[in-house]
């Protein structure tokens, strides 16, 4: 044992302080908020999220899809040279002497992995989880470091523009029945922009670079992105002129067959490719019956690097779908294209799979959702109770456990109060408090005569039923409500 008066000054102040702390005291740092960029969701956003997730994952499945789900972090290797100018903004694992790690940016690299490593050639698949970028967070626009994604892709050698076309239309399916207001899709083709460059004079290692720059016509006016392409990346002004001249063009397939006529974009082969592909998209896409809610805009450049053709994104026109809400100015609420060189990043002898796909931006589009139920003071249930197991009586819990077991074993959503002796009022307040529609009471009287009482929280109205058709009375009133 070590004699006192050979501690250091600092193993007396921690010996010291242990000391005066209260036997089995904690020492507990208060925690005041989340961290930036993510947040916390209450019971009553968990139920509007829900209802959100259900219906797009119900229109995925109803076009064929089967779920999938990947790790939240890969190798940091997988990650890096996919996204461009975004690389930046992947979330690094700290290095603890093992494999180098990073959180997922999106759903659709580690998708491409999983096809090259499992050698799948087809596959039509839908995946919802959470990624992480490490951007400046936007929260009034739904704009996070941590988010949910909702993706869709068709993996596999198909005709053009069949499985491009059914992404659009899962869109448009999506966007129509959440009832967010009118929207519109832009399309373009990475093949169409990189033609645009070439013919303007762009030389070919500046094309990333003024396609990020393109990108950002959403936000920013033409006049803006052209200064960041002259001052900030080096382009002669005469270039960006002609850029401008194409990239502020957008309309409908009368503008694909205007682009067919252009005497200098007529001569790029990359760009009537494009252009092909579109003619046809825009032919399936009126078979669906969705042509005038898709835009040709040769604005649209989609920054991440992995995008090889068509390239598409929906905006809203006007978030209010009444006049009495406020705009709110959300960017683009889903968004995908066709990456067909992805996979073969993977694959050790570099073989492709094709793929196109989309994504629903859920966070924005339920900011969307929760403004609206703001504004109207809509009520939603956090629960799904149908039924409420009461007592007006005291040492009558047994009864009560005995009773919730058979509706639970029915299968019918019940809930009792866990007191011994509740007051009935607090019970049948608790019901209507939280939207329960029925309420059984068993008391002595009822235990006598073999009855319980089924009580109608909205009309208050009561009724004996025998103990053996409670369970068939409480489902034919819950399939008729």
């Amino acid at each position: 044992m070590p004699q006192l008066g050979l501690l250091h000054g600092r193993a007396w102040a921690v010996l010291f302080g242990q000391l005066r702390r209260p036997p089995g005291a904690v020492c507990i740092r208060a925690v005041h908020s989340h961290s930036q960029g993510t947040r916390d969701l209450s019971p009553q956003q968990m139920v509007v999220r829900e209802k959100i997730l259900d219906m797009v994952v119900s229109c995925f499945k109803r076009h064929g899809a089967k779920g999938l789900d990947t790790p939240a972090f890969e190798l940091k290797e997988t990650l890096t040279e996919k996204y461009g100018e975004d690389s930046g903004l992947i979330y690094d694992l700290k290095d603890q002497g093992g494999e180098l790690l990073s959180l997922r940016y999106d759903l659709t690299v580690p998708f491409a992995r999983y096809l090259a490593m499992n050698k799948v050639k087809k596959m039509k698949r839908y995946h919802v989880g959470k990624v992480w970028r490490r951007e400046s967070p936007t929260i009034a626009q739904g704009r996070y470091r941590e988010f949910c994604q909702c993706d869709f892709d068709i993996a596999g050698q198909f005709d053009p523009m069949i499985p491009d076309a059914e992404c659009l239309k899962i869109m448009c399916e999506i966007l129509s029945g959440l009832q967010l207001g009118d929207f519109l899709i832009k399309v373009n083709d990475r093949r169409i922009l990189d033609g645009i460059f070439a013919v303007c004079g762009v030389p070919e290692s500046k094309f990333h670079a003024i396609c990020s720059s393109v990108d950002k016509l959403d936000k920013m006016s033409w006049k803006d992105v052209r200064h960041e392409m002259v001052a900030k990346k080096g382009l002669a002004a005469e270039i960006a002129d002609r850029i401008g001249d194409y990239v502020q063009c957008h309309g409908g397939v009368s503008l694909v067959k205007q682009m067919f006529q252009d005497p200098r974009l007529s001569q790029n082969k990359q760009a009537l490719e494009g252009l092909g592909d579109l003619k046809l998209l825009f032919e399936y896409l009126t078979l669906f019956g969705i042509a005038e809610k898709i835009s040709f805009d040769l604005s649209l450049a989609r920054g991440l690097d992995y995008y090889t053709g068509v390239i598409y994104e929906a905006v809203l026109l006007q978030t209010p779908a009444h006049a009495e809400e406020e705009p709110l100015n959300v960017g683009s609420v889903a968004a995908g294209g066709r990456y067909d060189g992805l996979v073969g990043m993977f694959d050790p002898k570099g073989h492709n799979v094709p793929c196109v796909g989309l994504s629903i931006g859920v966070e924005r589009i339920f900011s969307i959702v929760e403004q609206r139920m703001k504004t109207f003071g809509e009520k939603i249930r956090t629960t799904e109770t149908q039924v409420f197991v009461a007592t007006p009586q005291k040492n009558f819990l047994q009864e009560r456990l005995k009773l919730i077991a058979e509706l639970w074993d029915a299968g019918i959503k019940a809930e009792l109060m866990y007191k011994n002796n509740p007051k009935l009022l607090t019970q049948l307040h608790y019901c209507e408090n939280m939207g329960i529609p029925l309420v059984v009471i068993i008391g002595e009287q009822e235990l006598k005569e073999g009855v319980i009482k089924l009580r109608s929280v909205a009309s208050r109205e009561e009724v004996a039923i025998t103990r053996e058709n409670l369970v068939a009375e409480i489902q034919k009133r819950l399939s008729e409500s």
